[in-house]
């Protein structure tokens, strides 16, 4: 008889999510025992998703179950409740750089093979391949996405303001989007017909007529939008040639991609910027290299090491290009180091954030030029700067919150294209073909064209449609962020509007570059606003308008209706994670904030309660008490070593939890059973924080950056023994 299935189960991640799971989940689990909710795990993290790729390299104890799989099952399910905290979306080096730990830590598992010959190394190719990227997300999002900021998140913000650079109107930052030939100028799209609905496969025809098939075995449902386009590699290269040799002096230089959640074709893309800014180096040294361009600056540096002559040819070759936008100035790692290092919605926010500044080479703060190829989106980013330009810095302390309905359901959009996104192999065509042999798409392409389709199922398109006029409903103001003149757009906006008549609403549908002004203007009016939007618009809207109005997007409470009646949810944003890990392994600080999962956590009890578990309510109104409490009292994890940080405000949590559940009267058990949990935690107050504050500013051990050790880890993370002993 299979084990019953966790009331709640909380994902195993990596990075700072996972280290603070390590002290805040025993918090938990023991809180919720005590209501007889049981809390269990399921391992997500980029190391137990290739352990659990390769069984048949491993011995029997090393093996572990593919957990990904199995919530994928579970999320179909009306009873899933899913605390999901950020995972490592992987870019190449960073899986061959986890591969390489879980090696040397006696797990046998392959290579990765960057040019596979035999069946075998194609297999091993394509298990790995399958774990890169957005291979998470797309699992359990079967449901969409209404992502906000908690009420006292935000009143907190208000209160107690972030810093916001300032802006002028001569400001030199801008963003330089392709002339065209890219993904939104290629752009077709349709909505399958009944007659259309089934088997479908693409192809790919050469000029002297050869024939192959880039995938089979797709199938489309009657109502599905599907699209395919494609970016010109030649006026991709051109572009960049002319906005590197087009930059003002003393602007920065930058490239803005999502090399993780678009695996396929963004780490082309951004390799395209790394061959055209050291086309001369390449010309000269490419050849006895056996380095591809997609992997970055950093791993050419490590080919290269110990050629004294290739080195001084590359440092030249930087210093003959304009300034690059930086990640680390301290340690010369650009823009172009590594593809997952700039990622969009993280970079952006907080360029726009600093008044447009980026840092450069010599560690100093200068305006930017931003490239972001594809126009589907360049342009929110664009009007954004603009607007600022005009108007100067937000007023965070007066400003509403921009909250975001996104149609993510079942791979929705680009973000579900990976199996069909192609680097095409010749000239030629690449096409669309149902069974019946009708071409659906087809694209004139020259080798090296990145070509993709993706398509948004009907069910979640209407299930988005009625979610975005329940939230507008609730809020007040709302848009959908729709282009009439893109085709996909189009598309949908077939659905959109006879949903909005026959449920007598009227919501405005505007332009990505429109929508962007008018959320902006009602947001410095101080009114509140919805976003519905498509899934790459979700996850850039998400991170945008919260690190605007918050000064991060860690603290939104993400919570996604699965479709089948159950309940995912999400606790931010991990793109800060890295560096806060290098943080507490250099001077034992963790200053990642477990807000998100605050709020996440509040949310799963009150779901819990609404399929029947009275305590659960009680549970998770303690925990929004609790949350607050972090807040107002300035418990939350601050920046620098010898500060209290994420552990000091673990213990806050579960003290304000204990005390909150202590003082009810809705269940007299609870109350007497947190009653002297509460008195130790407070009575103990001075011993614990000193205990939690005693190795800082000394490194740590983890055992493992990718796969740390479980007991250095939770000796790092629950350093109180006072407090570790009354939790349990």
């Amino acid at each position: 008889m299979a084990d019953k299935t966790p009331d709640i189960i909380y994902t195993i991640v990596d990075e700072a999510p996972e280290l603070a799971s390590a002290s805040l989940l025993p918090i938990v689990r023991t809180f919720a025992a005590a209501a007889d909710i049981s809390v269990g795990t399921r391992d997500i993290s980029l190391a137990g998703r290739i352990l659990a790729a390769f069984p048949d390299f491993l011995n029997e104890d090393q093996r572990q179950g593919d957990d990904l799989a199995e919530l994928g099952e579970l999320v179909k399910t009306p009873d899933a409740n899913v605390i999901k905290l950020p995972n490592i979306s992987a870019s190449t080096p960073q899986l061959e750089e986890a591969i390489a730990e879980l090696q040397a830590q006696g797990y046998g598992i392959p290579d990765y093979p960057d040019a596979p010959q035999s069946d075998a190394e194609k297999d091993i190719r394509a298990r790995y391949d399958a774990i890169k990227g957005s291979a998470v997300n797309p699992v359990l999002r079967e449901g969409n996405s209404d992502r906000r900021a908690a009420k006292a998140v935000k009143e907190y913000a208000k209160k107690y303001p972030h810093s916001m650079g300032d802006w002028s109107a001569d400001s030199k930052t801008t963003v330089a989007a392709m002339p065209g030939d890219d993904f939104f100028a290629n752009e077709k799209s349709t909505t399958i017909t009944a007659d259309q609905a089934g088997a479908a496969k693409i192809v790919f025809t050469a000029r002297d007529g050869g024939e192959s098939v880039l995938k089979d075995g797709l199938n489309y449902g009657e109502g599905t939008i599907v699209d395919a386009t494609f970016m010109s590699a030649k006026a991709l290269r051109a572009y960049i040639r002319k906005e590197m040799e087009t930059t003002e002096p003393g602007v920065l230089f930058s490239v803005h991609l999502k090399a993780t959640m678009m695996k396929v074709s963004d780490p082309i893309i951004f390799g395209h910027f790394v061959s055209v800014w050291l086309e001369d180096f390449i010309a000269k040294h490419g050849a006895g290299l056996d380095w591809n361009p997609n992997d970055g600056i950093a791993d050419l540096e490590k080919q290269i090491e110990g050629n004294s002559e290739a080195q001084a040819d590359l440092k030249a070759a930087l210093a003959s290009r304009p300034p690059l936008y930086m990640v680390n100035s301290d340690r010369g790692i650009t823009n172009l180091h590594v593809p997952s290092d700039v990622i969009i919605d993280a970079s952006m926010p907080a360029l726009i954030r600093a008044g447009g500044k980026g840092w450069g080479p010599d560690d100093k703060q200068a305006d930017a030029k931003c490239c972001i190829p594809d126009n589907s989106y360049a342009g929110v980013y664009d009007e954004t700067i603009s607007y600022f330009k005009q108007h100067g810095k937000l007023d965070v302390t007066t400003c509403g919150a921009v909250s975001n309905v996104g149609l993510m359901a079942q791979k929705a959009e680009e973000y579900g294209s990976h199996p069909t996104t192609f680097e095409a192999p010749g000239d030629g065509t690449i096409s669309v073909v149902l069974a019946s042999g009708e071409v659906l798409h087809s694209h004139d392409v020259e080798k090296g064209d990145i070509w993709r389709s993706c398509t948004v199922n009907k069910a979640p398109i209407e299930d988005w449609i009625a979610l975005g006029v329940r939230r507008m409903k609730a809020t007040g103001q709302a848009a959908f962020w729709l282009d009439e003149t893109r085709a996909h757009d189009a598309e949908l906006i077939k659905y959109v509007e006879p949903a909005l008549k026959a449920a007598g609403v009227d919501i405005p549908i505007m332009a990505p570059r429109e929508a962007t002004r008018f959320t902006l203007d009602k947001m410095r009016d101080g009114q509140d606003v919805v976003t519905i939007t498509g899934n790459v618009l979700r996850d850039y809207l998400t991170d945008l308008f919260p690190i605007l109005e918050l000064g991060t997007s860690a603290k939104m409470l993400s919570i996604v209706s699965l479709m089948q009646g159950g309940g995912l949810f999400e606790t931010g944003a991990g793109g800060s994670a890295p560096k806060h890990v290098e943080q507490l392994v250099e001077e034992n600080h963790l200053r990642w904030d477990s807000l998100g999962e605050f709020c996440a956590l509040g949310e799963s009890f009150k779901f819990l309660a609404d399929k029947g578990n009275a305590s659960a309510v009680i549970i998770g109104e303690a925990v929004e008490t609790a949350t607050q409490r972090v807040l107002e009292e300035e418990r939350s994890p601050k920046r620098k070593a010898g500060q209290p940080d994420n552990r000091d405000s673990h213990y806050w949590f579960a003290r304000y939890w204990a005390e909150a559940l202590a003082s009810q009267s809705a269940d007299a058990g609870l109350a007497e059973h947190f009653a002297p949990i509460a008195k130790a935690l407070a009575e103990k107050e001075e011993e614990i924080l000193a205990e939690l504050m005693a190795g800082q500013g000394k490194p740590v051990d983890l055992g493992g950056y990718y796969h740390a050790d479980p007991e250095k880890r939770s000796a790092v993370m629950r350093p109180s023994k006072t407090l570790n002993a009354i939790i349990g």
